[in-house]
């Protein structure tokens, strides 16, 4: 009887937690013209989202961008489904890259509700 309390109990409180998590998403220019900014049909900026996001302009090659992918992780899963963490490869992506001029990577968009982003060049650490 306390097993199938205790696993009742687990499952419930797993599905209340995997309802409040979000998982890092990877896109690309499909999906970023969905969530982000459809820019073949606004040539200006108009921010897609409806919640905050951070866009990492990522490479698979690239140490401080290695460096930084466990802080968006713990970022992602400190904020659940009140953030969005986004991750786009420059490599296999270009085209994106470009549209924000992309040099460097990592490069990190934070876009708040409203849409007015920042654009940080670098790696950087959780708190900052």
């Amino acid at each position: 009887m306390k097993t199938k309390i205790f696993i009742t109990a687990l499952l419930i409180l797993s599905s209340f937690l995997y309802a409040n998590s979000q998982q890092i998403t990877f896109l690309n220019e499909t999906s970023f013209k969905e969530n982000v900014w459809n820019y073949e049909a606004n040539q200006k900026w108009k921010f897609e989202g409806n919640k905050p996001m951070i866009i990492d302009f990522y490479a698979d090659w690239c140490r401080p961008c290695k460096m930084i992918a466990p802080h968006l992780t713990a970022i992602q899963n400190e904020y659940g489904n009140k953030l969005q963490v986004y991750k786009i490869n420059t490599d296999k992506t270009p085209a994106l890259a470009n549209l924000f001029k992309i040099r460097s990577i990592p490069t990190l968009l934070f876009i708040p509700a409203d849409g007015n982003y920042k654009q940080i060049v670098g790696y950087r650490d959780k708190e900052q």
